[in-house]
């Protein structure tokens, strides 16, 4: 471990430059506020009618809203008299719980260096359990997140089936995490606030070996760490006095503390970078304001500038972490997604071309007059490939096969999204068949899924087609010419990607999105269309350019509300348990490289007022929004692909959780907790080596979601009850020391201390802690039987020579 010389920081004007100021003044503060009394009291005239279901607006969706997954999003503000408030990042969020963990939101095991020993990797998939004591908005985004690792990587999830080695999804005070797999149950706390894609993904990357991006030993290369702005001195209490919470237990052990022992690096032998660059885009990277003392004050700013606005970043995994999660685990293929090809190679991905149709498809480039690609969107010469076919020549009806190589699915549902362009006749037809086993092993049935018709927008569309395969198949698209002698162009392909799960319920898609944002003044909003969801709830995404009234400048805002619709007569209301998603899509063509913002919250009957309008654009009623006014960065959009084609695309889902409410599972009694866990404060004499104190590690609550009577420590020689420790049953080892006798192993249930006892060829031992010992059944069936032989043996021989002696 290592400290860097402690630099002289320039003055707090200057870097006050590089950030914009976050605190808002007194006065504005109140001018926002009325502002928002005042739309808030527009949109809650009169009363929304669902066909003849007269029902509560938004209010009624949800109790606890969610917040955006992007780290650009620290001032969220939502439509609704519940203000969401400002979004932390994890530092944030585990300094308000009163936590001072290894690095931040890291449980730390005796051993650190998980990245270095083959043994801290674990097997896929990997068992897990979500607690009860988990909102059910965290569930559904813990469960988004595993998808995300299944489609960027080998790394996969399975439910808990009594497994030595799992990990605990449990709702504690704050983020954390053990890093590597611990050979037992150990836990992964996604506390208030901490529910949502990025957060979940930055403490799962921990569990499977990672440390922070800013603790690599070449760190100061790159970033500079102002340690005279770091916080010192005492934690604060969050929690009531007498309140059993980890605030309380962890200002007994930790204050008083300082914090610079979050910003050390450490040494090749300790953690490793696995031959990559360093990733100022890594979900693993603090933000610049981490643990600072003063508001508008950075703690880290970049060598190079540009980035001090991305590092901390709160979207996704990013290339680099994916490259070294992959190289890791040895990944060489994912788990959900099947085929993505963007034409940029002469084979064209494995397609092939018909052999009953009139024409073929043909692969061409950016390089001609008003030929421009979307993998690259014509900007790069020599690059840029897509497929087109011609309908402007020949004679309706002529058409063209693009088939897909043969594909395996795993799962019984895919989503086949590419995008498209129809520049030639409205006549002209794009139709996406599927070819599929015939029962005798070939890949020849034919069936016809959807079409698309050409139309008067010329641009490129992104087109989303849901298949349900179960066995070896094919995608083919077709294209038909519909009016040669009215068409100068043709039908385009590009990007395609085909995964095994869900498409969006909806998609909305903003043209010209550089004007949107130029000419709409900070408060105006867009209506996006309205959508079904697969349940027949109308939904829709309302976008604010420029962010709500009470935003900051520069970012883009995001609300979701309900629509009325032609299902409300037979729908369930008040509208529980669903999950409402909005997803703001980073257009990469690969998608294992996408960054996409989402955000998410789940529905509840608790809160209830009336409120609705009607709009003419779609002659229903809709609620009022529900969203953040500070979804994302104008400075982010333009860095990634949001904003590729001058378009901008939006997902929303609604789904139904109800299923989740109870998840929780019954643990073995095999599983060993890992012991000697040290808090931040109580350093091990190296790295690697025991501790100077052993701090007992958590055990799991009595039904996962409930905490049971302490249990004190006890030994072999002193089973009478010890003193109690006030230590937090996050860190309790009931196991350490062994209570066991007759070398018994003890064994972790539910934090209690449980002795399994050792059985020899000969004896075996009984007992709450192996006391009693006892010989095996078997062994004495054989004295028995070998003594009765023997008497049996003498009593033949003796009266054999009885016999002889009386002849």
């Amino acid at each position: 471990m290592r400290k860097p010389k402690v630099r002289a920081a320039p003055k707090k004007s200057e870097r006050k430059k590089v950030f914009q100021k976050r605190p808002l003044e007194k006065a504005q503060k109140e001018r926002e506020a009325r502002a928002v009394d005042r739309l808030e009291q527009e949109l809650l005239k009169g009363t929304m009618k669902f066909g003849k279901v007269v029902l509560q607006p938004l209010e009624e969706l949800t109790v606890r809203p969610r917040r955006s997954t992007s780290r650009d999003a620290p001032g969220g503000h939502a439509d609704h008299d519940t203000d969401v408030g400002e979004q932390k990042d994890i530092s944030e969020i585990n300094l308000a719980a009163g936590l001072n963990l290894f690095q931040g939101d890291i449980l730390l095991p005796r051993t650190r260096n998980a990245l270095r020993d083959p043994a801290s990797r674990w097997k896929f998939p990997i068992p897990y359990i979500l607690a009860d004591n988990l909102d059910l908005n965290a569930k559904g985004a813990i469960l988004n997140a595993f998808e995300m690792f299944r489609l960027k990587s080998c790394v996969d999830f399975k439910p808990y089936e009594g497994e030595s080695s799992y990990i605990i999804f449990q709702k504690f005070s704050g983020c954390w995490s053990m890093v590597g797999d611990q050979h037992g149950g150990q836990n992964l706390s996604i506390g208030e606030r901490c529910d949502y894609k990025a957060i979940i993904e930055h403490e799962i990357l921990h569990a499977l070996g990672f440390y922070h991006e800013q603790s690599r030993t070449d760190r100061d290369d790159y970033v500079d760490i102002w340690w005279d702005e770091i916080m010192t001195g005492y934690l604060r209490q969050t929690g009531k006095s007498g309140e059993n919470s980890m605030a309380e237990q962890y200002l007994r052990v930790l204050s008083p503390t300082d914090y610079e022992h979050n910003f050390n690096t450490y040494d090749d032998n300790t953690i490793t970078d696995l031959n990559t660059p360093y990733d100022y885009e890594s979900v693993m990277h603090y933000g610049p304001f981490s643990f600072n003392k003063n508001e508008s004050v950075p703690t880290i700013t970049t060598k190079i500038p540009e980035f001090n606005a991305i590092i901390g970043q709160r979207l996704d995994l990013s290339a680099i972490d994916l490259m070294r999660l992959n190289r890791m685990y040895n990944c060489t293929a994912t788990h959900t997604l099947l085929d993505h090809c963007a034409f940029e190679k002469t084979n064209i991905c494995g397609m092939i071309q018909g052999t009953i149709d009139d024409a073929d498809w043909v692969r061409g480039d950016s390089s001609q007059p008003g030929q421009v690609d979307h993998t690259l969107v014509g900007q790069c010469k020599g690059a840029g490939y897509f497929m087109s076919f011609n309908t402007s020549s020949g004679v309706t009806g002529e058409g063209a096969l693009l088939e897909s190589r043969i594909l395996y699915p795993k799962r019984k549902q895919q989503c086949l999204q590419f995008f498209y362009k129809m520049t030639g006749s409205p006549a002209d037809r794009l139709e996406v068949w599927v070819r599929r086993d015939d029962s005798t092993g070939k890949v020849r049935k034919l069936t016809k899924i959807q079409t698309f018709q050409g139309d008067s927008d010329h641009n490129w569309k992104i087109a989303h087609v849901t298949l349900n395969e179960e066995k070896k198949f094919r995608y083919v698209f077709l294209g038909a010419k519909g009016d040669p002698g009215n068409s100068d162009g043709g039908i385009y392909l590009d990007d395609i990607t085909l995964t095994e799960t869900p498409c969006p319920a909806g998609v909305w898609t903003i043209r010209n999105i550089s004007q949107v944002l130029e000419n709409t003044v900070q408060g105006e909003r867009l209506l996006s269309p309205r959508f079904y969801s697969s349940e027949g709830y109308g939904l829709g995404v309302t976008l604010y350019p420029n962010g709500r009234i009470t935003s900051n400048p520069g970012y883009l805002g995001l609300a979701f509300h309900l629509y009325s619709g032609d299902n409300d007569m037979i729908l369930e209301w008040p509208v529980e348990n669903r999950q409402a998603i909005m997803t703001i899509l980073d257009q990469e063509p690969d998608a294992r490289n996408r960054m996409s913002l989402s955000m998410m919250f789940t529905t509840s009957k608790y809160q209830t007022s009336p409120g609705g309008r009607l709009y003419t654009h779609c002659n229903c009623f809709r609620s009022i929004d529900w969203g953040w006014g500070q979804a994302i960065s104008h400075q982010l959009l333009k860095r990634r692909s949001f904003l590729k084609d001058d378009t901008l695309i939006i997902f929303v889902d609604f789904q139904d959780l109800t299923h989740l409410t109870k998840t929780e599972v019954p643990t073995s009694g095999r599983s060993m907790m890992p012991r000697g866990l040290l808090l931040q404060g109580q350093e091990p004499l190296a790295l690697g080596e025991g501790s100077r104190k052993a701090v007992m590690e958590e055990s799991l609550p009595s039904g996962l979601g409930q905490r049971q009577a302490s249990r004190q420590k006890r030994s072999a020689e002193n089973t009478g009850p010890v003193e109690d420790h006030n230590w937090s049953q996050y860190f309790r080892d009931p196991c350490d020391p062994n209570p066991c006798q007759n070398e018994g192993t003890c064994v972790n249930v539910k934090g209690m201390a449980s002795c399994r006892c050792v059985s020899g060829h000969a004896f075996f031992y009984t007992g709450e802690r192996c006391q009693a010992t006892h010989v095996h059944g078997s062994l004495l069936g054989l004295l028995i039987g070998c003594v009765a032989g023997l008497i049996f043996l003498t009593f033949v021989v003796f009266s054999n020579t009885y016999q002889k002696l009386r002849q």
